[in-house]
């Protein structure tokens, strides 16, 4: 007998356990609220360049330095821009890739139930509108985790509440910013497979009746108040991250990443073994 006890046992398990190594992006949408057509119709949204870097290239560089080794994503519009954009980028990462071919009229609730098959280890959910700092992502990489954010005035969306145990209580799906204990989703989830096969479930009962058009946020919220998930909160100081959804918002990203230390700003590593800024 070693003499450990179970507790013991238990947390040298959990302290053993990699970080999560696969991703899941949702990249299907057409960007419809970044007010310039012009750009948008010939370029999807996470092509689109902020602060040096396509979204799509800044996001596949902060997952590369921080041992994401397989990375999902569900396309949509213009889904072949994005296929051919990812195989440009420097990175030993293996990418697959899920299309949503009824993005015009469905919404990101469908994009993640179309992975369903696909996945089937712990991963790392989000989306392809983000810019954030390479080095926030070490504390996600583990089940089951959610990124939230105190609330400044240019964001909207999803908030959460949380109990005293740091644990995501309750989501608002509607985004009633006026009270005081919410904070913002960023749109960025680690998952169990225990947790995504119970998510999986509830999936499928929305998309069986016709669901397709609403946010995944919506399975997250029953499923927290029945107490069929949860989440352990991780902060995103609110100046080292941004989602981007509109023109303004992409000024305003362009900005905040100028006042970033250039060392922080990706962390890209290329496989000369350089770093790209």
């Amino acid at each position: 007998m070693s003499g450990k006890s179970s507790t013991d046992l238990g947390q040298q398990d959990v302290n053993q356990s990699p970080p999560v190594s696969t991703a899941l992006l949702l990249a299907a949408g057409a960007g419809t609220r970044l007010n310039c057509a012009a750009e948008t119709e010939a370029t999807p949204k996470c092509l689109l360049d902020v602060g040096g870097l396509s979204i799509l290239e800044r996001l596949v560089g902060s997952l590369s330095a921080n041992g994401i080794c397989r990375l999902v994503i569900v396309t949509g519009y213009m889904e072949k821009r994005i296929r051919d954009a990812v195989t440009q980028i420097v990175s030993d990462m293996q990418i697959e890739t899920i299309e949503n071919s009824d993005y015009a009229t469905t919404n990101n609730i469908y994009s993640l139930w179309l992975a369903r098959y696909k996945i089937r280890e712990p991963f790392l959910l989000f989306e392809s509108d983000l810019v954030f700092e390479a080095s926030l992502l070490p504390k996600m990489l583990a089940p089951d985790k959610a990124a939230i954010s105190t609330i400044l005035p240019w964001m909207n969306g999803t908030t959460v509440s949380l109990n005293c145990r740091q644990k995501i209580e309750s989501f608002n799906v509607m985004g009633l910013f006026n009270q005081r204990d919410q904070f913002k989703t960023v749109n960025m989830y680690c998952l169990s497979l225990e947790s995504w096969d119970r998510i999986i479930s509830q999936l499928d009962e929305h998309i069986s009746v016709g669901r397709t058009s609403s946010y995944y946020e919506v399975v997250f919220s029953e499923m927290v108040a029945e107490n069929d998930l949860e989440f352990e909160a991780v902060i995103f100081p609110n100046d080292r991250w941004y989602e981007i959804d509109t023109h303004a918002d992409r000024q305003a990203a362009n900005k905040l990443l100028a006042s970033w230390p250039t060392d922080r700003i990706s962390g890209y590593k290329d496989t000369q073994g350089g770093t790209r800024q």
